[in-house]
């Protein structure tokens, strides 16, 4: 195993430290806690709390800030979050219009966030929960109960925040996140794997010419092994898995996520990015935001995921919205 790492027990503490030294004008870390908060937080609006393992990242604490998420809280690895620091961070960012949690569904980021909920409700914040499980990939996995939740979570960070930052109120803004969660799907693929640093190992392996397809983020292996082929012929199959799951037709409009899953180029995601594309116009798609890059990563996975959302006019409004995070800028 080769990372640019000190010691493996202290990558997340010490990762959240290089974030808060690299951001301060949009971040700060609360004492003691693997949490990341807005720089000034608390603000008079709907909170909106999130997170999860590490090695995703920029997600969770890339998206802090305006227009997107009030807090982040990291887990180690691959492993959720515990339900203290997920209450710490309910707690710091609430400013009384309560808080909404987007947990993606996993079984440990499901239970300890509705732990914290609970710990929440108990010292009377207002809070509310949704469960992104736009992965159909998978009806179950060794890591849920139903489908995962995956890259489309960036997209319910994104638009639940606008809401939220727009006046919405508890009810309004998990409204719309449910909404997005109920129009988003997302699929994805892999051509290496990736090493949990404590592990010491690769998750899984290939050899020089397989593929993995349906993969998850937790460096879990895919739902069938193939033979690499080329580029347009990955999205085509990643596409049609996609529209068999969700009802689109000529005319409609979707945003488009294409998703590196850490050490895939830009250059390849873009190559991906145009067959998507010139699939979605032969369908009479539109496609009124594109977003390329590497944004609910796992650790140096080789791949890239596409998520599409169906778009009606309140969730176009709320996706073109101004944001300002360390990871996603948004005039």
């Amino acid at each position: 195993m080769k990372k640019i790492i000190n010691n493996p027990a202290d990558v997340v503490d010490e990762m959240l430290d290089g974030m808060v030294y690299a951001y301060p004008q949009y971040v700060r870390r609360l004492n003691g806690l693997n949490v990341l908060v807005r720089a000034n937080a608390p603000t008079p609006k709907v909170a909106i709390v999130s997170g999860g393992g590490s090695g995703h990242e920029p997600a969770h604490g890339g998206f802090v800030g305006k227009g997107m998420l009030d807090a982040a809280v990291a887990g180690t690895v691959f492993t959720s979050p515990t339900p203290d620091q997920i209450f710490e961070a309910i707690k710091a960012v609430n400013g009384g219009k309560g808080v909404l949690l987007v947990i993606k569904n996993y079984t440990g980021d499901v239970l300890n966030f509705n732990m914290a909920a609970e710990m929440a409700e108990a010292e009377g914040i207002k809070t509310e929960k949704v469960v992104v499980n736009d992965d159909v990939a998978v009806e179950n996995s060794t890591f849920t109960s139903g489908r995962r939740g995956i890259a489309g979570t960036l997209l319910v960070h994104k638009i639940a925040g606008a809401k939220a930052e727009a006046g919405g109120t508890l009810e309004e803004v998990k409204a719309v996140a449910e909404k997005v969660i109920a129009n988003v799907r997302s699929m994805g693929m892999a051509i290496s794997p990736c090493t949990v640093p404590e592990a010491g190992k690769p998750s899984f392996t290939l050899k020089d010419d397989e593929i993995e397809i349906g993969i998850g983020i937790h460096g879990e292996p895919g739902t069938m092994r193939e033979k690499i082929r080329p580029a347009n012929e990955i999205v085509d199959q990643l596409l049609d898995k996609i529209f068999a799951d969700m009802s689109l037709k000529k005319g409609d409009e979707v945003a488009m996520l294409v998703n590196g899953l850490g050490s895939t180029p830009l250059m390849e995601l873009f190559i991906a990015n145009r067959r998507a594309a010139e699939v979605l116009a032969s369908k009479g798609i539109n496609v009124a935001k594109t977003t390329v890059g590497n944004f609910m990563t796992s650790l140096e996975m080789g791949g890239f995921s596409i998520s599409l959302l169906k778009l009606d006019a309140e969730l176009k409004q709320l996706l073109l919205a101004p944001a300002e995070t360390p990871a996603f800028t948004q005039a």
